[in-house]
């Protein structure tokens, strides 16, 4: 194999890896709930019954979402006698959920003068 193959070759699995890596962000955000909990995270550390006020869901299904997100390092959490509290730990992935949901925000709202090739949504899913 030459230099210029293996530097093909090292380019394209550097790139594949880029992809997966994003695929996963993707798949970890890919749930309202979870987008829910970062959005009310934003503001500052709560815990599971501060989080549970703000988010229509039970104490189970809260707390697999965000151990996920803490698994994923997305979240960190600290213990504070019975109580846990989360916290934002990956300000890139909150960075990147903030521009999607704008983004779908502005096209929802019917007023966003955007070429059709400019927007996120499917046109059925538009308002309007």
């Amino acid at each position: 194999m030459s230099t210029a193959d293996s530097s093909v070759t090292a380019a394209k699995a550097e790139a594949d890896e880029v992809f997966e890596s994003a695929a996963e962000l993707f798949s970890l955000l890919s749930t309202p709930i979870r987008l829910k909990l970062l959005s009310a995270l934003c503001d500052g550390e709560r815990n599971v019954s501060d989080l549970l006020a703000q988010i229509d869901t039970t104490q189970p299904n809260l707390s697999q979402h965000l151990g996920t997100l803490y698994r994923a390092q997305i979240l960190g959490r600290r213990r504070e006698g019975t109580q846990i509290y989360y916290r934002i730990a990956n300000q890139r992935a909150v960075t990147l959920c903030r521009a999607v949901c704008t983004q779908m925000a502005l096209e929802m709202d019917g007023e966003a003068e955007l070429p059709d090739e400019e927007r996120l949504l499917p046109a059925h899913r538009r308002a309007g």
